[in-house]
């Protein structure tokens, strides 16, 4: 026999993160026809409600970290009987550092069927207005709390290539910013950028000596750093493998625990941020690979 029930559908949907002109038309239209209605903060979809006109037909829920898991198997319960259920955040996309990532998770394992409405991202908006390479980058949401933890969360990614986005209190930024010129070092490149969409969008860009100082003074509003991925010397640097000396010791070590030539070479490459770059290498001998290597043969 053929099941004719309706299908339900959970829609992750990216909310305006300051400036409600930037819904998008199939959040307006899923607000409006939603069964369901999960919501970070109610009392803040339901002003976002006010501004965009909407008047909701569904049941409108709070779905915040508190009872994000209490709350998951009701809404897949919802959507495998047929329901449309919405989920929004305060501004952004839902799972960024806000709820959303165990009902992903669930529904997958559930056979609901999932779909997301993309838009805003803060994450997004400050990095390409950072002025700092997109190419590659790493979102790192909102470091710990406490002193720290945050200062040790900061110096495993002092020798990070890639550009790394972050999330601040407002009341932590002079913290965090000092506590980055200090792992990172005073000359390394960032963007603080504030209220980003908003009246007052600023975005503050300088190397992180310069925004610590900046920061001491009152910054309010909603605020997303941005800092540069280290460079190559950096990484050396932090690595211990400023010369050559060091370079081949550390391949030899790595040799003598069983890794090949290549091997040891390649990763030695790698921990001394020896630069990859392929497409300047007129021949296969000028590799990072085979200059580590080299390098060996050098100091023997």
């Amino acid at each position: 026999m053929t099941d004719h029930s309706p299908r339900g559908l959970i829609m992750l949907a990216a909310t305006p993160v300051g400036n409600a002109g930037d819904a998008s038309a199939r959040l307006v239209d899923a607000l409006a026809t939603s069964d369901v209605i999960a919501a970070e903060d109610t009392r803040r979809l339901r002003a976002l409600l006010s501004r965009l006109d909407v008047d909701p037909q569904g049941q409108i829920v709070s779905f915040y970290e508190g009872n994000e898991s209490a709350r998951v198997p009701e809404l897949i319960e919802r959507a495998a009987a047929g329901a449309r259920v919405l989920v929004v955040t305060d501004a952004g996309m839902p799972s960024i550092s806000d709820p959303g990532f165990r009902l992903v998770r669930e529904a997958h394992e559930s056979d609901v069927d999932i779909t997301c409405l993309p838009g805003p991202s803060a994450a997004l908006a400050a990095l390409v207005l950072s002025g700092l390479p997109v190419a590659r980058f790493a979102f790192e949401g909102f470091l710990p709390r406490k002193d720290g933890d945050r200062r040790r969360r900061l110096a495993s990614l002092a020798t990070e290539e890639r550009t790394m986005v972050f999330f601040e209190a407002p009341h932590r930024l002079d913290a965090s910013v000092r506590d980055m010129a200090d792992a990172f070092g005073v000359d390394r490149r960032a963007a603080v950028c504030r209220e980003l969409t908003k009246t007052y969008e600023e975005v503050k860009r300088d190397s992180l000596g310069e925004l610590a100082r900046w920061a001491e003074g009152e910054v309010r509003g909603e605020i997303t750093i941005v800092v540069a991925g280290a460079s190559d010397d950096e990484r050396r640097d932090a690595s211990g493998l400023g010369d050559d000396e060091a370079i081949a010791a550390a391949v030899r070590e790595r040799m003598d625990a069983g890794a090949s030539r290549k091997e040891a070479a390649a990763e030695v490459a790698d921990q001394a941020g020896l630069s990859k770059r392929s497409e300047e290498h007129t021949s296969e001998l000028q590799s990072p690979c085979n200059l580590v290597c080299r390098l060996l043969l050098e100091k023997k």
